[in-house]
C-alpha cells in the first residue's frame, strides 16, 4: 500500500505545483545558493505564507542579519513582519548581534558562541509560547564557520534537522555556495535534510538570470527540470510552465 504523505504548501506562486503541492510536512530542507538568488526571501516568504494563508506560525533564525533589518528589508514585498510578532504568528531569533559584540533588545537571543543545544532549547521554548509549525534557519554556512570542522558540522546539523522533524516543524536551513553548480559550502549540509532546492543566480551575456531547481525531495515526484523565477515587489514568483535549458 503506496503511503501519500502530508504536504507543507509553501505559498510561493508557481513552486508548489512543481513538488505535488509543496514540501514534505515535518522535514527540513535545504535551500542552497549564491548570493543575490533570494535565499532569505525564500526562507521568509515561507514563514510569511505560513502565517498568513495557512494560519501555522513560524520561527526566523537569523545568523547573517540582525532582525531589524530583517524587518525593515522584507518591509519592500509589504510584510509587516513586527505585526506577525505582536500576534505571536512570527518568532525571529536574533543569533547575529552577540557574534558580532552588539547589544540586543530582541526578545528571543542567541548566545555566544553558537551552541546546538542553546539554540534546540530556544526552539522549544518558542514553539511552547506560539505553537509553531514552520522554522527557517538563515543560514547554515555561519554555523559551519563558527565550527570549523566539516565533520563536526555534519553532526550538529543534523542535530538540528532532526531535532525541527520530532518537534513537527516543517523547516528550511538555507546555505550559501561560491562555486557555480555547487549545492553547499562545506560539501555536507544537503547530507543532512529530506531534499535540497538550488537557486541559481547566473550571467547570460550582459543580464543575470535567477533559474530554480529541485535537486533532491526524498518520497516526492517532482520536476526534474530547471525553472526560472523573479523577485518581484511581493516576493519570489517561479515560472513552472516554462524551463531553462544547458548552458544557461
Amino acid at each position: 500500500m503506496k503511503i501519500k504523505l502530508e504536504r507543507c504548501p509553501t505559498g510561493i506562486p508557481g513552486f508548489d505545483e512543481l513538488c505535488e503541492g509543496g514540501l514534505i510536512r515535518d522535514r527540513t530542507v535545504l535551500i542552497a545558493g549564491p548570493s543575490g538568488s533570494g535565499k532569505t526571501i525564500f526562507a521568509m516568504q515561507f514563514l510569511v505564507n505560513g502565517a498568513t494563508l495557512y494560519n501555522e506560525p513560524g520561527i526566523f533564525i537569523a545568523t547573517e542579519e540582525r532582525p531589524q533589518h530583517l524587518r525593515e528589508h522584507f518591509a519592500v514585498f509589504g510584510w509587516d513582519l513586527e505585526k506577525l510578532e505582536d500576534e505571536n504568528m512570527l518568532a525571529i531569533v536574533d543569533a547575529t548581534s552577540t557574534k558580532i559584540g552588539l547589544p540586543s533588545d530582541e526578545k528571543y537571543i542567541d548566545v555566544r558562541p553558537f551552541d546546538t543545544r542553546s539554540l534546540i532549547d530556544q526552539i522549544i521554548t518558542i514553539q511552547d509560547e506560539i505553537g509553531a509549525r514552520r522554522a527557517a534557519l538563515d543560514s547554515t554556512t555561519a554555523i559551519g564557520f563558527a565550527i570549523n570542522d566539516p565533520a563536526k558540522f555534519r553532526v550538529e546539523l543534523l542535530k538540528i534537522s532532526t531535532t525541527l522533524e520530532v518537534l513537527g516543524l516543517t523547516s528550511i536551513l538555507t546555505a550559501e555556495v561560491i562555486e557555480s553548480g555547487a549545492i553547499s559550502r562545506f560539501g555536507v549540509e544537503n547530507f543532512v535534510t529530506e531534499g535540497t532546492i538550488v537557486l541559481y543566480y547566473t550571467r547570460s551575456e550582459n543580464v543575470r538570470i535567477r533559474s530554480l531547481e529541485i535537486y533532491k525531495l526524498r518520497g516526492t515526484n517532482h520536476s526534474k527540470k530547471i525553472h526560472p523565477y523573479d523577485i518581484t515587489d511581493e516576493g519570489i514568483v517561479v515560472h513552472s510552465r516554462e524551463e531553462v535549458y544547458a548552458g544557461f
